[in-house]
């Protein structure tokens, strides 16, 4: 029989696994924590004064023109609702698959989804360029006589399945945390501690009644959300596909979506990985270099089919016998006879998604931390990049040539961007110092006691 690599290093004990995990939330914050928190905080202020500037003086400042109506706010938009899938489809997913390996990542990769559609969520209801009436974006008996939200449309679609998924996502990741929320308030030494961790446990006391009742809705809630997993990005992918634009008009964009969502988020969750390596050493243990090899190759796998399906838009393209549709790819990759504007991103597309990751079929590049950490940052470009090539190339070619222009990128559009990191970030390094990164309870069942080598159990 192959012997299996110890998902736990450092001949653990169940007190040691407590100990090591409830540390970040029981003892003052790291040099690295803080230094991590107070720059992720100044993106975050920049950020809010970006949002509060072009919402004041209006849509003109950023680079929205006519033909490019869709800009910065919709392309990373689809960008962080992409990074929002590797949580899920880790937890849930592999939950029912039954993959020990997820329970050393599986609460941070919730969290990451969580805090990826929070940022996500934000882009199209700003998008709309008055946010204080987005409230009619819901359907609900209203005084505007007949007018009513277009069923019909696939933005209306969006509202569903985002709010849809944020929701379960918010319950799974919840659900998953209370056993540890009793832990650390039985942990607590002090009465505000025991009181808050004890309203977040919702009374739990870890009977076999509650055990029972947790296990059944983890399992139901896990169902709910991996159809989830595909449908988000599907729908996402529809405000492109039914339109009838070239380069968006295309069956094949649900699979490439989700197969590019999938991709980007693992690339995300191998980072903040390293960096919760880094920042709290005593995770090494748990999060091993097995963890992060495996992930590494569901990003090579995942690379591969994102490549494949670039391949098959430009053969579907010329195969269409469509003169408009040829176009918008050649002038994609800047072939002769095309202006090629923007074929410099297609190409910084492909190398980061489709070439670098490809370095992973060798086993030290999939189990070196430096490595690891650069290519999944280059991935993370590509894929802002390929929302970027969807949108633009496509919208600023159309049919006809006096309606032709260029996006009018603007610096305002830069502090948009970079500045979602600012408020992801914080949320995330704030989770890092008030939940329990890792499932107590799920690692601990992980742990060989009377099995394999240990001579003796029972």
């Amino acid at each position: 029989m192959i012997k299996r690599n110890q998902l736990i290093l450092g001949n653990k004990n169940l007190k040691d696994i407590t100990d090591d995990i409830c540390a970040p939330v029981e003892k003052l914050p790291g040099k690295g924590w803080v230094a991590l928190f107070l720059s992720a905080k100044s993106l975050l202020i920049c950020y809010l004064f970006v949002l509060g500037f072009v919402m004041a003086n209006g849509m003109g400042l950023l680079g929205v023109n006519h033909p490019n109506a869709w800009g910065t706010m919709i392309i990373t938009f689809v960008f962080w609702i992409g990074i929002g899938h590797a949580g899920t489809l880790i937890s849930a997913i592999l939950f029912l698959f039954r993959q020990k390996w997820r329970t050393s990542v599986a609460r941070t990769a919730e969290a990451m989804t969580v805090f990826a559609v929070m940022t996500a969520g934000l882009f199209p209801l700003l998008h709309t360029g008055r946010p204080w009436l987005d409230f009619w974006l819901f359907p609900y008996p209203n005084q505007r006589g007949p007018l009513w939200v277009n069923f019909r449309s696939p933005l209306l679609w969006d509202v569903f399945a985002v709010s849809t998924y944020a929701t379960v996502s918010i319950i799974f990741w919840y659900v998953g945390l209370v056993p540890d929320f009793a832990t650390i308030k039985d942990r607590a030494k002090n009465k505000a501690r025991k009181l808050i961790y004890g309203i977040l446990s919702l009374g739990w006391r870890g009977t076999a009644r509650n055990w029972s009742h947790y296990e059944m809705l983890y399992l139901i809630l896990a169902g709910l959300s991996t159809p989830l997993v595909l449908s988000v990005h599907t729908i996402v992918s529809f405000d492109f596909a039914v339109a009838g634009l070239p380069g968006w008009h295309t069956t094949i964009f649900p699979p490439y979506f989700v197969a590019g969502a999938i991709f980007s988020g693992f690339a995300m969750v191998v980072t903040l990985m390293t960096l919760v390596r880094i920042g709290f050493p005593q995770f090494k243990d748990y999060i091993t270099i097995d963890h992060m090899e495996v992930m590494n190759k569901i990003i090579m796998s995942t690379g591969l089919m994102v490549g494949y399906a670039y391949a098959t838009e430009f053969f579907i393209a010329w195969y269409s016998g469509n003169p408009y549709e040829r176009y918008v790819f050649m002038n994609r990759a800047g072939l002769p006879g095309t202006s090629g504007d923007y074929a410099w991103s297609y190409w910084i597309m492909v190398c980061c998604n489709v070439v670098i990751p490809q370095i992973f079929w060798m086993k030290w590049a999939r189990r070196s931390i430096p490595v690891m950490f650069v290519i999944s940052i280059f991935v993370n470009i590509g894929m802002w990049f390929e929302r970027f090539v969807i949108t633009i190339t496509s919208l600023h070619n159309d049919f006809l040539p006096s309606n032709w222009g260029n996006y009018a990128w603007s610096i305002w559009d830069a502090g948009v961007l970079v500045g979602s990191f600012g408020m992801f970030l914080t949320l995330f390094l704030l989770y890092l110092r008030l939940f329990p990164a890792i499932s107590i309870a799920e690692i601990k069942p992980m742990l060989n006691v009377g099995r394999d080598d240990q001579k003796g159990g029972h």
